[in-house]
């Protein structure tokens, strides 16, 4: 059963003047996603941007056939709020906002009006758990040089594993000049409710961005703004949705994202855009505990010589602080530090999105990561000798091909490809090997192991190695997949090749000498000596049993004109040779058969003997 009534979430403002509004998100989730009765409650987030100067009052506008979550106003210093909702499952609300007035936009149609509208299903899902939405993030307003074609991507996500996410255009539109008439958008097969607004919002049925193309399946906007639309505002309003099959035909939840794109012109003396840098890539996911402290860096770097970073703009959690900008005139890089320790409430996904603007007024590509409250990313387990995490260690054959290593947790392959894990030669520290594992058919992910298997490769005799992996290498289960730190340390995980020109017995010829004093190889017991392991071969050492013998010999030589020594011949090995189980069952398998052929000759003797 759908209801016929929508949840307003309200939010009135005091403005200078008749433009404010930037744009808004609103998501949610069920508190407990296993059923417990006919009710369930749900946390519904949402996040609005406008003009600074506008701020929360409590004279908002009673509309007829409208339920507001609260009588309180929004805290709109904060830019979001959550709200606790009780619905009888089985049901479905439309969960939205809607007032006066979008800031000029170049196609602005009407007066502005905007209207962001969720479906919130409180339904159960056919895995027997409630649904929760998909989410997403983005900064409220991004910078777009004209005359350039753009490939922007919208970042989404779903708690719920497997669900297929797909995002499409969101439909209006309200009659002009009359906030409290809705009416029906016919075009919209699930939310028949206007999603956004005036028709200069709306890129159905009018084109907000001219000849704009969506691709729904990764929510990319391809586009192209003319060079006479400098200057202008122009808005993006999109619904991402989440279905339980790649075959189901209706969404479980309609989510809402509207935001802005404003037209540059390219700067004369140079066009290179700054970028972000750093530990970090876009649309990395972070776990992060409850209540524990957040520090990240967010760094930039100009992408022209004369240029600065005067200022980052950014979308932030509630609580989350950011440092002043500091700059590192060496690697002429530009900070800023974040600081947060996210509470209780805020369990689930957080975003958070950066862009660096220059003294040319160009900005970077908007730079997002997610942090995951209340969850634990799946770290590598450092390697070790004994009952080690990862294989194989020490010293191998140059035939070696097969490589795995164990997590914290249960991992899964990472969605962003360019995730990569390096076979690094420890000589010359260059990479030799690189497979990308998100997609490389050599990587397999199963419960908390990683197994890499390397092709084609032949190892060089006597070289030691080292692997390097990218952030993200393994991922955790849990909503975007929480990411494994980037491992850099180049004795993290290594290993050798054996040589064998070097356990080929040698020959020299050294002077005599007059005391010969020989010392036993050591007898180890119980404790394994690392620096003698191997693959599959573990020497242990506790108590060192040695012997020493001291001979005295002499040489003598004769001669008439001259005198000859004669210098005896030794043979060194240059390494200790290990005494391997298949070395005992080959010298053990003669003797074993011979006993075993006199036994049955005996046994078929008694048995001739018994028959008489």
């Amino acid at each position: 059963m759908k209801s016929t009534l929508f949840i307003l979430l309200l939010c009135c403002f005091i403005f200078i003047d008749a433009s404010h509004f930037r744009g808004g998100i609103i998501s949610w989730r069920a508190l407990n996603t296993t059923p417990s009765g006919p009710t369930a409650q749900f946390l519904i987030y949402q996040r609005y941007s406008w003009r600074k100067s506008a701020n929360a009052a409590t004279n908002c506008p009673t509309l007829a056939g409208l339920m507001a979550v609260t009588g309180s106003p929004l805290a709109c210093y904060s830019g979001e709020r959550y709200d606790t909702v009780t619905l009888t499952l089985g049901t479905s609300r439309s969960v939205g906002f809607y007032n006066f007035a979008w800031l000029a936009l170049a196609f602005n149609y009407g007066q502005g009006y905007w209207s962001v509208m969720n479906l919130l299903y409180a339904y159960v899902r056919p895995d027997g758990k409630i649904n929760t939405s998909p989410v997403t993030t983005t900064l409220p307003v991004i910078y777009k040089t004209v005359s350039v074609q753009h490939v922007h991507v919208v970042q989404m996500a779903d708690a719920d594993a497997g669900d297929v996410l797909v995002c499409r255009w969101a439909t209006g539109g309200i009659s002009a000049g009359n906030p409290a008439t809705v009416s029906a958008a016919s075009s919209n097969p699930v939310q028949h409710i206007d999603e956004c607004g005036s028709a200069g919002v709306c890129q159905t049925p009018t084109q907000a961005i001219p000849g704009a193309v969506l691709f729904g399946s990764n929510c990319t906007i391809v586009f192209t703004l003319a060079a006479s639309q400098t200057g202008q505002y122009f808005a993006v309003a999109l619904q991402i949705e989440d279905f339980y099959s790649s075959s189901a035909t209706t969404p479980m939840s309609s989510v809402p994202i509207q935001f802005l794109f404003y037209a540059v012109a390219a700067p004369g003396s140079c066009s290179v855009r700054p970028v972000i840098i750093g530990l970090r890539p876009n649309r990395a996911c972070i776990g992060q505990p409850i209540n524990s402290t957040v520090s990240e860096s967010v760094v930039a770097q100009p992408g022209c010589i004369t240029a600065g970073i005067i200022r980052f703009t950014t979308s932030s959690p509630t609580g989350l602080t950011k440092s002043a900008i500091t700059h590192d005139s060496t690697a002429n890089t530009y900070t800023m530090i974040l600081s947060w320790v996210p509470t209780a409430q805020q369990t689930g996904p957080q975003g958070f999105c950066a862009a660096a603007i220059d003294t040319l007024n160009q900005q970077s590509d908007q730079w997002c990561i997610t942090f995951v409250v209340g969850a634990d990313s799946p770290d590598l387990n450092r390697p070790v000798i004994v009952q080690g995490s990862a294989s194989p260690l020490g010293t191998v054959f140059a035939n070696q091909s097969l490589f795995s290593i164990q997590a914290s947790k249960t991992v899964n392959r990472p969605s962003l490809n360019g995730t990569n894990i390096y076979f690094n030669d420890a000589a010359t520290n260059s990479t030799v090997i690189q497979y990308d594992a998100g997609w490389s058919p050599n990587i397999l992910y199963s419960g908390n192991t990683i197994t890499i298997l390397v092709t084609n490769y032949i190892w060089t005799y006597g070289h030691t190695y080292y692997i390097t992996m990218d952030e993200g290498f393994s991922s955790g289960t849990e909503f975007c997949g929480p990411e494994s730190i980037k491992i850099t340390d180049p004795f993290f995980w290594r290993f050798n090749i054996w040589d064998p020109g070097l356990s080929s017995t040698t020959s020299t010829t050294t002077a005599a000498p007059t005391t010969h004093t020989v010392t036993s190889r050591p007898v180890s017991t119980s404790t394994v000596n690392t620096l003698l392991t191997t693959t599959g071969i573990q020497v242990t050492t506790t108590i060192m049993i040695a012997t020493t013998t001291t001979t005295t010999a002499s040489t003598v030589t004769t001669s008439t004109t001259t005198t000859t020594t004669t210098s005896p011949t030794t043979s060194t090995p240059t390494e200790i040779s290990v005494f391997t189980p298949k070395d005992f069952e080959d010298i053990c398998r003669n003797p074993v058969a011979v006993f075993n052929a006199i036994g049955h000759l005996a046994m078929l003797l008694v048995h001739i003997i018994s028959m008489f």
